[in-house]
């Protein structure tokens, strides 16, 4: 049976054997549709090995999976700690600064408000907290991703979206405790994706694609790009 896919190129596709993506270069349409690990499957009487290829290979490819999680959770957990002292440090250091320099402009006869707090080392912390902002951003988007994959499946009680028993999900429990600053951010990014300003959300976020949508012509970013 002749397959759809293009041919002399590169391609990514499922294998019919394994059904997991892997990569092929056709050079007919009647090329067969195994991948070179399971070439050796074909052929009724290889039925037993081949279940157990296969459930070898997927097992090893969940694992590596479940292993990439784990180490994204644990990164942007200490990320975030990590960003959130740095906001508060730097936030403390501009309104120490503002009240200074605001009750030196009292105290002088003559000058202007405005110009005396745009000094270089207000701009310059204000800028370092913008930076930290960011930062958050990228973390928060990180955790985000995540927890659209492990959350409760509403469709089947008890399981998780990444089909484990939600009691035995451990990326799940880790991101628990991170689900309400979570909600509580998204909050706040969509307000500021709706008012036309920089948000944070990752590009694959419901509102991000909707607002794309709604403007023909929108290029996408980065993840997390801020949309003006």
């Amino acid at each position: 049976m002749a397959h759809p896919y293009p041919l002399h190129i590169d391609v990514l596709v499922p294998c019919l054997c394994c059904v997991t993506p892997q990569p092929f270069h056709f050079t007919s349409v009647s090329d067969q549709v195994v991948c070179a690990f399971c070439v050796r499957h074909l052929g009724a009487e290889k039925a037993e090995r081949r279940d157990r290829d296969h459930i070898g290979l997927w097992a090893e490819m969940y694992a590596d999976e479940q292993e990439s999680h784990r180490d994204d959770v644990a990164a942007a957990a200490s990320s975030t700690a990590r960003n959130e002292e740095t906001i508060a440090t730097l936030t403390a250091r501009v309104e120490q600064l503002t009240q200074v320099i605001a009750s030196e402009f009292t105290a002088a006869p003559t000058g202007n408000a405005r110009d005396l707090l745009e000094t270089a080392v207000v701009k310059r912390a204000e800028r370092n907290t913008e930076l930290a902002a960011r930062r958050i951003d990228r973390t928060m988007a990180v955790l985000w991703r995540l927890a659209e994959l492990h959350h409760d499946d509403p469709g089947t009680a008890g399981r998780c979206m990444c089909g484990k028993p939600v009691a035995k999900c451990s990326e799940s429990h880790a991101l628990d405790p991170e689900r309400k600053p979570l909600a509580e951010w998204e909050r706040k990014a969509v307000a500021l994706l709706r008012e036309g300003k920089r948000h944070g959300l990752p590009d694959e976020h419901p509102e991000v694609v909707a607002a794309a949508g709604a403007k023909p012509g929108t290029t996408r970013g980065e993840p997390g790009q801020s949309r003006r």
